[in-house]
């Protein structure tokens, strides 16, 4: 049996599960290439890549040592990135710009949502195998996920690190169950590199920050990581003001680009964005003048900023972050 038949279709949809993978292999075939990548420094400043839990990243039985096999999901949000864009396109947009993700699941941070949508897996997988136990991974535990999406026939991994699929492109989140028994499930051969002689994400990044010969990210370059994981004033990217789409949190550009995701976007329907965690979103940062927004954000309280984006992917960054971010497109 092929892992995408485990379940019926309408429970795949409804979970916005795109495609499923299969493996039992515990080893990461790429972990030589990322303890490279940390020794080089490349991952800096984030530290949590380098210390202990580095090593734990070895092999999946280090995190979860009942392991003997793991059901790996491409959860979709290639639709909301379509409303998304169609919003940016219009006369209610003032040019700041969120990465797609935040949206893709009901605007509800998606370790939260994506969690609660695995464990409808693992119950739907316990009603005909009882004895099941198995833990549930997302990108804060320590496992290389896109390894573990690719091990399982998902996809290959593209010049700017991001996993492709050839299907469906690359937005989507991996999230995967580990599970402590095998399934009789076809393991999906290894996905070929389709990306060719393309330079679409490395000529587009508006700060050099892909490593194209290693098929890396430079960190401390990434967009991605200044709005996102740096929450107090730190030094601008070069590039970023100038050559940069208006990101405020997160980065779509290397992903936009990809033809993979243009085929994609070209027949995609709209997705949904009227979830009230969205709207809210919407409407704070992304409707009203900018200098606005500063100002609210100024006078604002941390505590008043965490109950007001609770529950999002914004409440990371907080209220400092994203004041800072906010700034570079005020000052």
């Amino acid at each position: 049996m092929k892992s995408n038949e485990l379940f019926e279709d309408s429970f795949i949809k409804e979970l916005s599960i795109r495609d499923i993978g299969y493996t039992k292999l515990s080893q990461p075939m790429s972990f030589d290439h990322y303890n490279d990548w940390v020794n080089e420094g490349k991952h800096e400043p984030l530290g949590y890549l380098a210390d202990h839990r580095k090593d734990l990243r070895s092999d999946l039985k280090n995190y979860y040592p009942e392991f003997k096999s793991a059901l790996v999901f491409a959860f979709d949000y290639s639709p909301q990135k379509k409303s998304l864009e169609q919003f940016y396109n219009s006369e209610k947009s003032n040019g700041l710009k969120i990465s797609s993700y935040v949206f893709g699941f009901r605007g509800v941070d998606y370790h939260i949502e994506l969690r609660k949508r695995m464990n409808e897996v693992l119950d739907k997988l316990k009603q005909n195998r009882p004895g099941l136990s198995a833990t549930y991974t997302l990108d804060i535990h320590p496992v290389l996920e896109r390894d573990l999406a690719y091990k399982s026939g998902l996809g290959w991994f593209g010049k700017n690190s991001m996993l492709i699929n050839k299907n469906f492109g690359s937005f989507f989140m991996i999230g995967s169950l580990l599970l402590d028994q095998e399934l009789e499930l076809e393991e999906n051969t290894l996905e070929t590199d389709h990306c060719g002689t393309c330079r679409a994400c490395i000529d587009a990044c508006p700060t050099d920050a892909i490593d194209v010969e290693n098929r890396t990210i430079i960190s401390n370059k990434c967009i991605s990581t200044w709005t996102i994981e740096l929450f107090k004033d730190a030094a601008e990217i070069p590039g970023h003001k100038e050559k940069g789409s208006g990101e405020i949190f997160g980065c779509d550009i290397c992903q936009d680009v990809c033809p993979w995701n243009i085929k994609e976007q070209e027949k995609v329907p709209p997705g949904d964005l009227d979830h009230l965690s969205s709207t809210k979103l919407k409407e704070f940062f992304l409707s009203r003048p900018i200098s606005e927004i500063e100002k609210d954000l100024s006078e604002m309280s941390n505590r008043g900023f965490i109950t007001k984006f609770k529950g999002t992917s914004l409440e990371r960054s907080g209220r400092k972050g994203l004041l800072k971010n906010i700034k570079l497109y005020t000052d």
